[in-house]
């Protein structure tokens, strides 16, 4: 059992909301969401990992509280690495050395980590990425706390495709300034002429 209780709650759900939608930058949205989330939920670690398409990896878009040497272990293979996240829903693993669904279970094990969650990022049916929360002690995660982080991970993928949108805009914005040919006022005509 967890010695430090979770502070899950509508008050963290607003704070966490809060924080997503104040950030205007992918890069310090996905600081600030993983960042928060092991800080109020007394984690090891949490991890921002999005899908990379092309190649079918998972990337870490951002990290708090993990070494670099873990985040470094290796390639995480979307369809190797808790697969059924991505396509079943969220996974929780208790106790991490025991567990087949884990890529890198040495790793983890070295890093200090017990159990873990694993959320997946959906829009529009189609994955972003996951939600990864890393905990040291064995964590047996109840279903008020399952929905609430499926919640959040809902909230990140929201804000994530909010935030791509935003910046799709901008730029096309900035193309049609250049592209736009330099208008030049014509002279005054009179009713005369």
């Amino acid at each position: 059992m967890r010695r430090k209780t979770r502070e899950i709650n509508y008050q963290t759900l607003g704070r966490i909301s809060e924080i997503i939608s104040s950030v205007k930058d992918m890069g310090d949205a996905a600081r600030h969401i993983v960042q928060s989330l092991s800080e109020i939920l007394s984690l090891k670690g949490c991890a921002l990992l999005l899908l990379n398409r092309r190649s079918g990896k998972l990337e870490v878009a951002s990290s708090y509280g993990l070494s670099q040497a873990y985040l470094n272990k290796g390639p995480l293979s979307a369809a190797r690495s808790i697969a059924a996240a991505l396509s079943e829903g969220p996974v929780v693993i208790y106790n991490v050395e025991d567990d087949p669904r884990l890529q890198y279970p040495e790793e983890a094990k070295r890093e200090g980590i017990r159990s873990l969650v694993s959320v997946p990022l959906i829009l529009r049916g189609k994955p972003l990425g996951v939600l990864r929360l890393y905990s040291a002690e064995p964590w047996e995660v109840s279903n008020p706390e399952l929905t609430f982080l499926q919640a959040i991970a809902e909230i990140i993928a929201l804000a994530l495709d909010n935030i791509r949108v935003s910046n799709a805009y901008k730029n096309s914005i900035e193309v049609l300034k250049v592209l736009r040919p330099v208008m030049v006022p014509r002279a005054k005509r009179t009713l005369y002429e």
